[in-house]
């Protein structure tokens, strides 16, 4: 044919575009703040989409002119009442000058100027972007009464190719201090109770959240879901090989060992004084569950409160209902006991 279509990532959005092959020019037919996980052309032309919203779990719809109309939307009845926090989109400025953006979660009864605890929740990738679909364990929290801050630090998607270079050989710095600038800039809003703030992340985001506890002690509480701590003794063991062999480097050569040292949580976590909840699958291996046990028995040695959980049986991600439910009655308690009580 004379186009094809594909799903683009673009500034916070997932997008379904049409391209022109002859030239490259391309439209947008979805985006904005419908975020298209995957899609479909029937014979006939007639496009349909998986959808998410920021207050709606995926559903099914169909493309009509310029409109998308409910196929089959499974959760309706299940969401219908129940009360979510509105989602919204900003632009921040990193003390360097570059312009980020950030999502925010607020609670569903919202009072403007009234300081919230906040959320500091980090995405997984780095190779990704927070968007606007609907968040599940954000909304968990904001139904707690939390303000949730999801900023797209350097190194996620969605930015061009530069913004995702600039996190290379930067681990735990730049996206830090983004992340931190989220945090700051959320304060100023008068959104959050800059005493009274929480951080975690899952994957990727465990990883960062490992060092912003080496970094900062402004975080009242922490939960590292799946991440790294002591990065070289994932060499060999883990699914990223290739990716070790590019960046860092190969461990046993003396010129990488610098910067293997560098971007590992380990060696700083006597800086750490935030009570830190770290959870992971038994059987994970893209983030192996020894990189929360390292955590957790240092943290444990020197007298921070910590709690290690792993769930049997699970990979990257819980599958189990029953473990699902256990991690967020979880993440609730840990939050509530620092933040709240």
């Amino acid at each position: 044919g004379d186009s094809l279509f594909a799903i683009a990532e673009y500034h916070g959005e997932q997008q379904l575009i049409k391209v022109d092959v002859a030239s490259g020019d391309y439209e947008r037919v979805l985006g904005e703040e419908d975020v298209v996980n995957e899609f479909d052309i029937s014979p006939d032309g007639q496009v349909y989409a998986i959808v998410a919203r920021p207050q709606s779990p995926r559903g099914i719809y169909r493309l009509e002119g310029e409109n998308l109309q409910p196929f089959e939307i499974v959760n309706r009845a299940l969401m219908a009442d129940i009360a979510t926090g509105s989602v919204e989109k900003h632009s921040y400025t990193a003390e360097d000058g570059t312009v980020l953006d950030t999502f925010v979660v607020l609670p569903p009864n919202y009072e403007e100027g009234k300081r919230y605890p906040g959320i500091l929740h980090t995405h997984g990738g780095p190779w990704a972007q927070w968007d606007w679909r609907f968040n599940a364990e954000s909304q968990l929290f904001a139904a707690q009464g939390y303000v949730v801050i999801m900023p797209n630090f350097r190194g996620s998607w969605g930015y061009g190719q530069a913004f995702t270079d600039a996190l290379v050989g930067k681990w735990g710095d730049i996206d830090y201090r983004d992340s931190m600038d989220a945090m700051d800039f959320a304060i100023e809003k008068g959104w959050v109770d800059g005493d009274r703030m929480g951080v975690y992340g899952w994957s990727w985001g465990g990883f960062l959240t490992n060092h912003v506890i080496t970094k900062t002690d402004r975080f009242k509480a922490a939960i590292s879901g799946a991440g790294e701590t002591l990065v070289v003794a994932n060499y060999g063991h883990d699914e990223w090989q290739r990716l070790w062999a590019e960046e860092p480097g190969l461990p046993w050569l003396e010129e990488n060992r610098d910067l293997w040292d560098q971007v590992s949580p380990f060696y700083s976590l006597d800086k750490v004084t935030t009570p830190t909840l770290v959870v992971g699958g038994e059987d994970d291996w893209n983030m192996p569950i020894l990189n929360s046990e390292q955590l957790y028995l240092v943290l444990r040695r020197r007298g921070i409160p910590t709690q290690l959980v792993v769930y049997p049986g699970q990979g990257h991600s819980l599958s189990v209902p029953s473990y699902e439910r256990d991690l967020y009655e979880r993440y609730r308690d840990w939050f509530g006991q620092y933040l709240v009580n």
